[in-house]
């Protein structure tokens, strides 16, 4: 009878021990479910912040070389970890762009938001977002990447980006006589 009364037991403490251990998984789920999305959106709106920077950082580069005489040029660093960085010569702007991002910088589907000289633009896609920075450089500068008018993509890398950008002087091709900047990549 005594043999039984232990084994009983000994039967009873592991039961006890798996029921407590699925307890506590089914907890830790159910907080990872909540918490997950969270961090997601939290680390969604920092890459945000650090590209408005990163835009910038780059207008004052620009803004640097056009101070000087032609063939001033400023050397900028690029670290992309999520997005992608849009050189828009045919449009003459610096875009970056985060899709589905759990953040909602600004209001989805509304007028654009000013910081400083960037737009922010967020754009509602089922239950992620779209957001982009524009830095639109059309009245004051021509934007060329690699002496072209011409769309270069960057994206996210392991490593930094390096980019020259170059003060080409006046272009006297056109009516309106902008500047033209070129973007060089260097690396």
């Amino acid at each position: 009878m005594k043999y039984t009364l232990g084994k009983k037991r000994k039967a009873q403490v592991w039961i006890e021990t798996v029921i407590y251990t699925l307890i506590a998984l089914v907890l830790i789920a159910g907080v990872l479910a909540f918490i997950k999305p969270k961090i997601q959106e939290m680390q969604d709106k920092a890459i945000i912040e650090q590209s408005i920077e990163l835009i910038d950082g780059l207008d004052k580069k620009v803004l640097s070389a056009v101070e000087g005489a032609p063939g001033n040029s400023r050397l900028a660093e690029l670290i992309i970890k999520k997005g992608v960085l849009e050189i828009d010569g045919v449009n003459d702007k610096i875009v970056f762009r985060l899709d589905e991002s759990k953040s909602m910088y600004s209001q989805p589907g509304r007028k654009n938001i000013s910081i400083g000289n960037i737009n922010i633009y967020t754009e509602k896609k089922g239950s992620l977002n779209s957001v982009s920075l524009t830095r639109d450089y059309k009245t004051a500068y021509n934007i060329q990447y690699e002496e072209m008018d011409k769309l270069k993509t960057i994206t996210k890398g392991p490593t930094s980006y390096n980019i020259l950008i170059v003060n080409e002087g006046v272009d006297s091709e056109s009516a309106d006589k902008r500047i033209i900047i070129n973007i060089i990549p260097t690396g």
